[in-house]
């Protein structure tokens, strides 16, 4: 199913941009991050209309290109679509996968949102490219998230072979863990976003998953 962009490169550090809680520009948060080592970039902005926020998803897309990381866009097919990005991320009250489909090009990419283990594997079978699991632990960015866990984590490791991201609350001292748990990717917003040093950091964590990585090789990068 997919193509130019394989679902394979979701791994790694994985920044969600919002410019409506960036301590810094979106733009310049998404090419520091990336500067840094993040190889998946998120926007985010569920405030503002679809025509207003297309030059900066523009703009961070082809800062994405030129490190040849992956740009996805929250929530909105249509968005991902204009401005050319690798795919589209869907929450579990968004738009289904497969009227998504109908909007994307053949080649982008759908990841979802998932709290629990059934919710996973109707992702898979509605053909998700990539599961993202979470809340793995509390976080203040959003207020309507689920709890997961690191034990769901683990649960759908097991039954799930796509990338799996892990998401809410993650941040240096506790990304060893949630690699341990099967984990390819670590999503992080106020990690990178409200850094003193956005690049330093993504660097910073980048480094944490790639010796997570090296030190738990058979619990990630199932896919």
């Amino acid at each position: 199913m997919i193509n130019s962009k394989n679902s394979k490169c979701i791994t790694g550090l994985y920044v969600i941009v919002d410019p409506s809680f960036n301590k810094h520009n979106a733009i310049e948060v998404a090419k520091k991050a990336l500067q840094g080592g993040a190889n998946v970039i998120q926007w985010r902005d569920k405030k503002r209309p679809i025509k207003d926020q297309l030059n900066e998803c523009k703009s961070i897309k082809n800062i994405c290109s030129d490190f040849n990381a992956i740009f996805l866009i929250n929530d909105y097919p249509e968005l991902a679509k204009l401005c050319e990005a690798d795919g589209v991320h869907l929450g579990q009250k968004d738009m289904s996968i497969q009227e998504a489909r109908k909007i994307l090009n053949s080649n982008q990419l759908i990841g979802t949102s998932n709290a629990t283990l059934s919710e996973a594997i109707t992702s898979v079978k509605n053909g998700a490219d990539y599961i993202a699991v979470g809340a793995i632990f509390p976080t203040n960015t959003k207020s309507d998230t689920r709890p997961a866990g690191l034990e769901t984590l683990k649960v759908i490791r097991t039954n799930v072979t796509l990338p799996i991201v892990a998401i809410s609350g993650i941040n240096k001292s506790n990304i060893s863990q949630v690699i341990q748990s099967g984990a390819d990717s670590i999503a992080v917003i106020s990690a990178v976003n409200n850094a003193n040093d956005p690049e330093k950091a993504s660097d910073e964590l980048n480094k944490l998953i790639q010796t997570a990585k090296e030190k738990y090789p058979y619990n990630s990068d199932h896919s």
